[in-house]
């Protein structure tokens, strides 16, 4: 068991690095945290974990070492993802800023406010359509993980990575939508959207741009 703790300390301890580097999904919870509220946020959150889990299922079955050995899987995976981000770039732009009287609650009411559901969605795509996990957990498990170890094991460390990856971005949430953080940044929300939109089409053409194996 002792050796089984050890093992799943190495990963959180690359893994906690990686989840608090801001990249697109971080920057997908803040959107949604400044234009749809907390519910469509920690919605958001719940997908991008589950996708997380959506990789390490994968990668413990060993199809992340069949997919990362094909050029027209990462290829497709990749273009995909940029495009996708891009569409989300384009989106934030032409979508309505929220509104001053938004900033009471966790949601919007009106017309354009995210349901649950699409929340999820949204933050789950994000994050299945980026192939950098692909290589990052098969490298990841295949360095820090033994051979040896259960798949059950391996399973219980991708629940938990998942949790944490779900409990960061919660609280990432959280704070976003405290009434003094969000009313600053709805003050300020057609800016957001244009500053988020080319953040999102930065990320969608950086990932086009780059190497599989970046």
């Amino acid at each position: 068991m002792s050796q089984y703790v050890l093992e799943f300390a190495g990963l959180m301890a690359v893994f906690a690095v990686v989840i608090v580097a801001p990249g697109a999904d971080f920057a997908v919870v803040v959107r949604q945290c400044v234009v749809h509220g907390r519910r469509a946020a920690i919605a958001t959150s719940v997908g991008i974990g589950s996708s997380l889990l959506f990789h390490i299922g994968y990668t413990i079955v060993g199809l992340g070492l069949i997919v990362s050995q094909s050029l027209l899987a990462l290829a497709v995976l990749k273009w995909a993802g940029a495009a996708y981000l891009v569409y989300l770039g384009i989106r934030s732009w032409r979508e309505a800023p929220p509104l001053p009287t938004d900033v009471a609650t966790d949601d919007h009411s009106h017309p354009g406010g995210a349901s649950l559901l699409r929340s999820f969605a949204l933050g789950f795509a994000t994050n299945a359509l980026n192939p950098k996990p692909v290589l990052f957990f098969l490298s990841l498990f295949s360095a820090l993980v033994s051979h040896h170890t259960p798949v059950a094991v391996q399973a219980v460390y991708g629940l938990l990575m998942a949790a944490a990856l779900i409990a960061w971005f919660v609280a990432v949430s959280f704070f976003f939508t405290a009434p003094s953080v969000r009313a600053r940044f709805v003050a300020w929300g057609r800016w957001i959207n244009r500053i988020t939109g080319a953040a999102f089409v930065g990320l969608g053409i950086r990932l086009a741009v780059s190497r599989a194996a970046d």
